[in-house]
């Protein structure tokens, strides 16, 4: 086995953007396991979970920004945790217009 490498946010170039059916959030809490609740950009608070396949390999915290899918039923209470953004790409989401919370 050998040391696992670390990624800087400066190697991180892959940025991105809300989809069809897709919002940015703010995470304000954590809820446990994986569930948070998640201030979208479209007015509504969601109760989000983490997707099985990001669970263990991204570390999410509260005031984090992400990406969220509604689930088809509930759309406006739930949703799913899609990706989370570094720092960086944040501030370059806020400057585009994108993250206005």
């Amino acid at each position: 086995m050998g040391k696992k490498k670390v990624l800087t946010e400066e190697e991180l170039k892959e940025l991105v953007l809300p989809g069809e059916g897709q919002f940015l959030g703010v995470v304000l809490q954590m809820l446990g396991y994986d569930r948070m609740s998640v201030k979208c950009t479209d007015g509504h608070e969601r109760l989000c979970r983490i997707r099985g396949k990001m669970k263990r390999r991204v570390w999410i915290k509260t005031g984090d920004v992400v990406l969220v899918a509604p689930w088809e039923f509930q759309s406006e209470h739930r949703g799913d945790i899609l990706w989370r953004y570094t720092g960086s790409q944040a501030d370059l989401l806020r400057k585009r217009g994108y993250l206005n919370l």
